[in-house]
């Protein structure tokens, strides 16, 4: 190796050890100077850790409803833009049982259809009894007997009603995994007698748990599912008055036959359905098909913005730590000018001032951001085990907070360590 080489390199190696040297001794001043950098990195992580899993278990229940599988309902989230396009939605008409009919016989390329009473809009909700017991407030939902094929859920103890009972309004009621546990924790449910708001119902099934995201507990399994047409003649089909428009919470799903294609199915469902909303050739669908694909880039849009908006407030917090880096270092300076005078007078040159200061900025920005990255990371796992809330923690989030920090410490620090840099030996030494 070159003699200017290894030079070089020992005044670097030396230039470092100074630099932490100097914030070794000066703790409390090195503490209060990373705080704002600690908080930030800190938001960074536990942000990225939550958000990243939510994101990933929101993906895996998404994509658990199948790539093939369409959703009709009066309107989605999808649809919904300004205040007054809401209005125009929700005057669109209400899909009804007939519309699935239609679908089922009229469009050759359907394989199964379900309309669900219950979901797509203000849901139906109602305590479930049994004897001294009962339930907090629960989804009913009324559907066809495909519910398990097109929902994808299996059914763990008992059946799942018939075409039969549903034809005949049989009072017979299907459980979640909630009403289940909290009703029956150490009874077979089967055959056992339950009160579904102010009517009885003989429970026939239970349902197994619906896919949770990271096994967070979002409700997704507080619900119990009768035949539409008994939900029908206990609830009616519920519509709510909403901005001049009246809601039914009604969804018909349906799934393709193997061999056809999605696109063709949903050709196939728009021809039936415009048909019987008699749509001229120039109006639009008076509808909403939603698949998986349509769904996920909504997810994508909503999920990328909020990762934004947290990144952005993150940063508000090491913005205010490197402006409290670049008055500390600014101090710093001031105090330490006769100790650059003797460095300079003695050989030091300019630039090795320059990366000495530069380097204790770096150094303690990067103390930070070590603690942040700690401290978020212990923040995301604290919430996970404390509410089962999803979590993710990449490497990148890591590597992301220690850039940052590293970058405060260069960006801020660069104005004081240019100072010191400046400074003459003979003014230097002068200063009191």
């Amino acid at each position: 190796m070159p003699v200017a080489q290894r030079t070089h390199g020992g005044l670097f190696l030396e230039t470092v050890a100074m630099a932490v040297e100097t914030v070794r001794e000066q703790k409390a001043r090195s503490a209060l100077t990373i705080l704002g950098v600690v908080i930030g990195v800190t938001s960074i992580v536990g942000s990225t850790s939550l958000i990243r899993g939510l994101d990933q278990s929101l993906r895996d229940s998404i994509e658990a409803l199948g790539p093939d599988t369409i959703f009709v309902t009066k309107f989605s989230a999808v649809s919904i833009g300004s205040r007054q396009e809401f209005i125009e939605l929700l005057r669109r008409p209400n899909l009804t049982p007939d519309d699935a009919d239609a679908i089922a016989e009229q469009a050759g390329s359907i394989d199964s259809v379900n309309i669900v009473f219950g979901q797509g809009g203000p849901p139906t909700r109602e305590r479930v009894y049994y004897r001294s017991e009962r339930t907090k407030q629960l989804n009913i939902f009324g559907s066809t007997a495909n519910y398990p094929d097109v929902g994808r859920v299996d059914v763990v103890e008992g059946r799942f009603f018939t075409p039969g009972e549903t034809r005949r309004r049989t009072s017979v009621v299907v459980l979640g995994q909630t009403p289940a546990q909290a009703l029956f924790p150490n009874t077979d449910p089967i055959g056992k007698r339950v009160r579904v708001g102010n009517q009885r119902y003989r429970v026939i099934g239970v349902l197994d748990e619906t896919a949770s995201p990271g096994g967070f507990d979002m409700g997704q399994d507080d619900f119990v599912v009768i035949p539409q047409t008994t939900y029908q003649k206990q609830f009616g089909i519920r519509a709510e008055r909403m901005f001049g428009g009246e809601m039914r919470a009604v969804m018909i799903a349906v799934i393709p036959r193997e061999d056809t294609t999605r696109d063709a199915a949903i050709a196939d469902i728009e021809r039936v359905l415009r048909i019987r909303h008699r749509l001229r050739l120039d109006q639009p669908n008076d509808f909403d098909l939603i698949t998986q694909d349509a769904v996920l880039e909504l997810w994508d849009r909503i999920s990328g913005a909020t990762f934004l908006s947290l990144i952005v407030i993150s940063s508000i917090a090491l913005l205010v730590g490197g402006i409290g880096v670049m008055a500390i270092m600014t101090i710093s300076v001031t105090e330490r000018t006769r100790e650059i005078g003797t460095r300079r007078a003695i050989g030091a040159r300019r630039r090795e001032i320059l990366w000495q200061f530069l380097l204790e900025a770096s150094c303690l920005t990067v103390v930070g951001g070590v603690i942040g990255v700690l401290l978020g990371s212990g923040i995301g796992v604290a919430v996970h085990y404390l509410t089962g809330f999803p979590i993710s923690l990449p490497l990148w989030s890591f590597g992301l907070g220690l850039a940052f920090s590293a970058s405060v410490g260069i960006i801020f620090g660069l104005i004081p360590a240019i100072k010191a840099s400046r400074l003459q030996p003979v003014d230097a030494l002068r200063h009191e």
